[in-house]
């Protein structure tokens, strides 16, 4: 299982990177090789900056935004009151979703002439924003939705982390006189950190590599605004004339290697806090 789906698609990609391929040799083989020049072609490449940027802009608010909403809205529910699993349950919507259809929907709703978002603004006295087509806007509205298709999965899991807390420790925490903030800081949070670390591994992975989002709503633009590194390797690969597979897949490369660095990382840091 592990060599069909991980070994040799990660080998295939490699090579592909190291060749020059056209859609002729794609199909038939025989590219020649061509050692680290899509690499250097990459990083040579005006668009590398911009969209380094943009992926690390992008990934990092999104997880930030995501994990501190996530774990306010489970700390809210872990309170049982009434109708508390109705909301619970609607707020899993966005992630039940499939990603066209919130896309789309994002797409509508901030539109520059009909959109919802931009009449409400009018309906307040202020000026209309142009979300999608504005590059000083565009990657803050794909990061918006993004942000919100990414908070019921921090909810759902952080939620349960919650779950497992035994309410003996918070009785005892408030015998002591701790308030609800000190609770959350010194009992909550601790607690949780083992479940917050893969939360926010697992966010890392899913939200380096998001294109779908990005693609729908922006299409990485304009001007190359909202690009990051998913949509600049599907560009290379499949969104020109030309299709230029060696570099789309050394583009590719670079987004596995991040998410490898961060889950060495990981790794790293729980071997440190193991007794």
């Amino acid at each position: 299982y592990l060599a069909a789906f991980y070994a040799w698609p990660l080998y295939r990609n490699l090579d592909l990177s190291l060749r020059e391929y056209t859609v002729r040799s794609f199909v038939q083989g025989g590219a020649p090789f061509s050692g680290f020049d899509n690499y250097a072609e990459v990083i040579t490449d005006p668009t590398f900056g911009p969209a380094l940027w943009h992926t690390v802009l992008f990934t990092g608010v999104s997880l930030i935004f995501q994990f501190t909403i996530g774990m306010a809205l489970a700390v809210f529910f872990v309170n049982h009151f009434p109708l508390s699993a109705t909301l619970r349950a609607l707020f899993l919507v966005p992630w039940l979703l499939p990603l066209i259809v919130s896309a789309s929907t994002w797409s509508w709703m901030l539109n520059s002439d009909s959109g919802i978002v931009n009449a409400l603004l009018e309906g307040i006295g202020l000026t209309p924003v142009n979300w999608l087509t504005s590059p000083d806007w565009a990657l803050t509205s794909v990061i918006i939705a993004n942000i919100w298709i990414g908070i019921p999965f921090n909810l759902v899991v952080l939620y349960s982390g919650l779950q497992a807390i035994p309410a003996d420790i918070y009785e005892a925490a408030a015998l002591d006189g701790a308030t609800g903030w000190q609770r959350f800081r010194r009992v909550t949070f601790p607690l949780l950190r083992p479940v917050s670390a893969i939360v926010l591994l697992l966010g890392l992975v899913y939200t380096l590599k998001v294109f779908d989002i990005i693609w729908i709503m922006t299409r990485g633009g304009p001007t190359d605004a909202s690009t990051t590194f998913a949509t600049w390797s599907y560009r290379f690969s499949f969104g020109n004339l030309l299709p230029q597979f060696g570099p789309g897949a050394a583009v590719g490369n670079l987004l596995i290697v991040m998410a490898l660095i961060f889950g060495l990382l990981y790794i790293r840091i729980q071997r440190r806090q193991q007794p």
